[in-house]
């Protein structure tokens, strides 16, 4: 198959580091969000709504396709990680693409790589050697994931564990029974100290908003969380019965828009768990684009947290170059 030269790709879809300064937060303001109502039916028709409208065909599909991989945070979070697997997990975010489609398709040179690595703190030091000489960032879950329910100075241990190690992105998790009893300081207090044990690596934290039964409270959590001084929002650990879903991270958007509008200040937004093949990364970079706009489709905003929907986008990939589907096995997995 002759493939078009995706230009699309090769310019704004393409992982472009940005410079932003840093989410330093505010003052815990409550006015900002105690009174926030939110219309469940309305957001799940226009979560559904909106994705059925917009789509991405052909060459324009292989590019956000490749977009996509540039913001996977490629995640082990086992109870039997290794050295070895944390090692073929890196080496896989090296070259997340065959050489031979990315050469059909014209990105050869393009230094694809995806947007992290992220493993548990004890894993960093073995992350940190097999990615060195690249600018793939190590991130490390901390704070006693994915319950978040250990003693806050073992949690802030941890984080400067995993920052000691190299970690360069913390994800830490919140404490749900602080959302659930609105114990809004409480929970803002835990999150600045957090921010604090950080250093210089950014800070993105988890609500697990399938632990906080109401949109309403997703909302008030994000904006906190926010307040408190987090680069990035993020959706779920991946270990709670429900996870990322569109609803959800429309409402957290919408929280992530009204803190710029607010502050000034610009965050992240992360969803994990749950999405594991092409069509989710295109679902979730629609809704980016639609509520955000472009400048939120670059790994610096936007990140990805999946393992296994990548070896579906490099299967759908191969067919834009080849026009056959190829058996799953002829993917190396991670």
């Amino acid at each position: 198959m002759n493939t078009q030269d995706l230009s699309v790709a090769k310019g704004t879809h393409l992982a472009v580091q940005n410079a932003h300064a840093r989410n330093t937060g505010t003052e815990l303001k409550p006015e900002w969000f105690e009174d926030i109502a939110i219309n469940r039916s309305a957001t799940e028709r226009r979560a559904t709504t909106l994705t059925a409208r917009r789509t991405v065909k052909k060459e324009y599909q292989a590019a956000w396709l490749v977009k996509a991989i540039t913001c996977i945070d490629l995640t082990t979070l086992a109870g039997d990680d290794t050295a070895g697997r944390v090692q073929r997990l890196c080496a896989k975010a090296k070259r997340p693409v065959r050489a031979d489609i990315l050469e059909a398709l014209g990105l050869a040179d393009a230094n694809i790589t995806t947007g992290a690595v992220c493993v548990y703190p004890t894993m960093v030091g073995h992350a940190v050697k097999a990615l060195r000489g690249t600018n793939i960032p190590v991130a490390s879950v901390a704070t006693g994931f994915p319950a978040g329910l250990t003693p806050l100075p073992q949690r802030l241990a941890e984080i400067k564990y995993a920052v000691g190690e190299g970690a360069m992105e913390i994800d830490i998790v919140i404490n749900r029974e602080q959302v659930l009893t609105q114990n809004w300081e409480a929970l803002y207090d835990e999150i600045v100290q957090m921010r604090e044990a950080s250093g210089e690596a950014h800070l993105k934290a988890i609500l697990a908003t399938g632990d906080l039964n109401t949109l309403r409270n997703v909302y008030r959590a994000s904006m906190v969380a926010m307040q408190a001084g987090a680069d990035f929002i993020k959706t779920s650990t991946g270990k709670e019965e429900v996870n990322a879903t569109l609803p959800v991270s429309l409402v957290m958007l919408r929280a992530l828009r009204d803190f710029g509008e607010y502050s000034g200040q610009v965050v992240g937004f992360k969803p994990a768990g749950g999405m594991k093949t092409a069509k989710d990364a295109l679902n979730w970079l629609i809704l980016m684009k639609e509520e955000l706009g472009l400048p939120w489709l670059q790994p610096d905003l936007f990140r990805l947290g999946a393992s296994s929907m990548l070896g579906d986008i490099e299967r759908q990939l191969e067919h834009y170059v080849t026009g056959r589907y190829a058996a799953s096995s002829r993917h190396a997995l991670a």
